[in-house]
């Protein structure tokens, strides 16, 4: 474990809180605005917060009653195209990574890599892919698909296009580009490979029409819990976004996966786990409670209704709001590792299903500190330097104050304590994280025969 942790920013562009965005303080602004993200992104670089995080979802969610009245009506439900937005990030930043989310179900292996590839060179190395499966039937029709895949062919699919993507990154050695003129050679013909992927999912040839990118291959970062993705995560990624709600089970997870990633063959330092972490920051720890209490009463129930039945790919609409929440565990379709601890949670102490709504949407699962700048900082050294995380995807509740609040006196907080760094020290997202340059397999199969 790093002696300094590690934070990223979650961006939404009207704050995390599912009331947040109503909040007396909170300016709200259109999500296509590039000058709001324009201005986090150098607030946050300022910061020198490691990276910004861009999240996706292909659909508006329709499965709570089969409409989408609910999402549109009661929460923000617009976002912008992530690789798009990094890309005009890029020129307006320096050195803070640029992470964004693409799916590995609903794009084609060579279209991601072309355009990471690409981005990678633009930004001189600070770009991360967070490859994700999608979640819901909503998004499915959307690309033509009558349903989403079921959770273990989607991780199938999943896995089978991360090693295309690999693949044509590396289908341009290093030092396959000549550009001499002299000769009039521009590239070597004998570093640029075709990869010639075959399998029941893609049939790639290549090589890529990108040379290989400054971090070699942008950084890979998958989010999630469940055991699927755990397998899966600790073969290929770098960076692990989750959501855990307490300590204990972000040390669980913590212990399980860099485990996981040994049984690899990989080092524990080679993956960085950032829980996802909701910071509510008040004067007084009196002053941040009621900040809380009000955000949560700005809450409209339905909001959690439709965000859950979305999330789950299951229609919570058919059980009544004043009953138990269901027994759904195994019909749910959607996300699976985020629902066992909500599930476990309503078992033991009873929750109606409007209960269960109300507190899942404030957070979505995720960790909330609530407090002084101070107590936060403990709480954050706490789960940090006792294994529970090597870092946090920091989240917002509301904007621009939300944010402020955690720039401006959480953040220099931790530096005063040595916790986090008071500049950057490289110039790549591989340099923040301490993650090695990536290999290449052509490389280093021509090297073996020699």
């Amino acid at each position: 474990m790093s002696s300094t942790m590690h934070l990223g920013l979650f961006v939404a562009a009207n704050g995390h809180h599912a009331g947040g965005w109503r909040h007396p303080y909170a300016d709200i602004k259109n999500p296509m605005d590039f000058g709001l993200f324009k201005e986090i992104a150098q607030k946050a670089e300022r910061a020198k917060l490691d990276m910004l995080f861009i999240a996706d979802k292909l659909a508006i969610d329709d499965n709570y009653g089969g409409s989408f009245d609910m999402t549109v009506t009661h929460r923000p439900s617009l976002s912008a195209e992530p690789m798009t937005l990094i890309s005009a990030l890029s020129a307006a930043t320096e050195r803070i990574g640029l992470a964004a989310t693409a799916s590995t179900t609903y794009h084609e292996p060579f279209h991601i890599a072309r355009m990471f590839a690409t981005m990678d060179h633009l930004s001189k190395g600070r770009v991360a892919w967070n490859a994700v499966t999608s979640t819901s039937d909503a998004e499915a029709r959307n690309f033509g698909k009558p349903q989403h895949l079921d959770h273990s062919t989607r991780y199938e699919r999943a896995e089978d296009f991360i090693q295309v993507v690999k693949s044509l990154w590396d289908s341009w050695e290093e030092d396959a580009l000549l550009l001499d003129k002299e000769r009039g050679v521009f590239a070597d013909k004998y570093k640029v490979h075709y990869i010639h992927h075959e399998s029941p999912w893609f049939n790639v040839r290549g090589p890529l029409n990108v040379n290989r990118s400054p971090q070699g291959h942008p950084v890979l970062i998958q989010a999630g819990s469940s055991g699927t993705f755990r397998e899966l995560a600790a073969r290929y990624a770098e960076l692990i976004f989750t959501a855990q709600p307490n300590k204990e089970s972000a040390q669980n997870f913590y212990a399980d996966f860099k485990s996981r990633v040994e049984a690899h063959g990989r080092s524990r330092d080679d993956v960085k786990i950032l829980p996802g972490t909701m910071l509510i920051v008040g004067d007084t720890e009196q002053e941040a409670r009621e900040k809380e209490r009000y955000l949560e009463s700005l809450i409209h129930t339905n909001t959690g209704l439709a965000f859950m039945s979305g999330s789950m790919n299951y229609d919570l609409s058919k059980h009544p709001l004043d009953g138990p929440f269901p027994d759904i565990e195994q019909e749910i379709r959607g996300s699976r590792g985020r629902f066992q601890f909500v599930f476990r949670k309503a078992k033991e102490e009873g929750l109606t299903l409007a209960e269960v709504a109300r507190w899942y949407i404030t957070s979505r699962s995720h960790h909330v500190v609530t407090g002084t700048p101070q107590s936060i900082a403990d709480r954050l050294e706490e789960w940090f330097k006792e294994g529970a995380c090597d870092g946090f995807n920091l989240m917002a509740p509301y904007m621009p104050e939300g944010l402020d609040d955690i720039l401006e006196r959480v953040v220099p907080e931790l530096q005063n304590r040595g916790l986090f760094r008071s500049d950057y020290s490289g110039t790549t997202l591989r340099d923040h994280f301490g993650l090695k340059q990536p290999g290449n397999k052509y490389s280093e199969a021509a090297t073996q025969r020699i």
